[in-house]
């Protein structure tokens, strides 16, 4: 055998490279997720890795923010705001919410029990299923995303939706469930359009039930 390192297989500068971004995002996210589960709040989208097993695609940043702007003028800086399947949105709602103000994940992933008492685990096979602490029409809005594009999935979401809100109501779905929509949850195609990370397959459209302040901004 040769003491020379000649023979050694040699990874290309573009290779190298790629590696050590990926390890500086795995490291800056470790970081992230020690601070979340210190009670730091921590900026940024998509700190936890989307995992499509569960059907999960995160909002871009501006549909985040404005979801969160039009929860929190409806709710006042008072109030009580429900992320139905909505992690993002959640994420963005910590960022930008005053203390006196509440926010609460609904959500099947358990990961997101980072957020210790934010975190209300959620299967909407069982729509009804929640802690003692979640009393009945006690949220001044609810954004709601089902995990599914199926009838029976927003029909069990509607169930726990009409649960928590006192009335207001957003829904995040595909266009082809507004027949759907309308019928469970009395809800309106908006113009507002929410985005993702990562572009899908199916048209997605937002609907709600009130008159709502949201625009895109491109």
């Amino acid at each position: 055998m040769s003491d020379s390192d000649d023979d050694m297989p040699q990874l290309s500068a573009e290779t190298l490279t790629a590696l050590q971004e990926f390890y500086s995002e795995q490291e800056m996210k470790q970081k992230q997720i020690v601070a979340m589960q210190s009670g730091e709040i921590v900026e940024g989208i998509g700190i936890i890795d989307e995992d499509w097993q569960l059907s999960q695609f995160w909002y871009d940043e501006e549909t985040a923010t404005s979801l969160a702007h039009e929860a929190l003028r409806v709710a006042g800086n008072s109030g009580r705001i429900a992320c139905l399947s909505s992690p993002t949105l959640y994420q963005k709602l910590r960022e930008l919410k005053p203390a006196t103000c509440t926010a609460v994940l609904f959500e099947y992933d358990r990961r997101f029990e980072i957020y210790s008492t934010d975190f209300v685990f959620y299967d909407y096979k069982s729509p009804l299923e929640f802690p003692d602490s979640i009393e009945f029409q006690s949220f001044d809005i609810v954004i709601a995303d089902p995990p599914f594009l199926s009838e029976e999935c927003l029909k069990k979401t509607a169930e726990t939706v009409k649960f928590l809100t006192k009335d207001k109501v957003i829904l995040c779905t595909g266009a082809v469930m507004e027949e759907v929509a309308s019928e469970v949850l009395g809800v309106h195609l908006c113009e507002f359009k929410p985005k993702h990370t990562r572009n899908l397959a199916n048209e997605f459209r937002c609907f709600a039930n009130y008159q709502t302040g949201l625009e895109n901004t491109t």
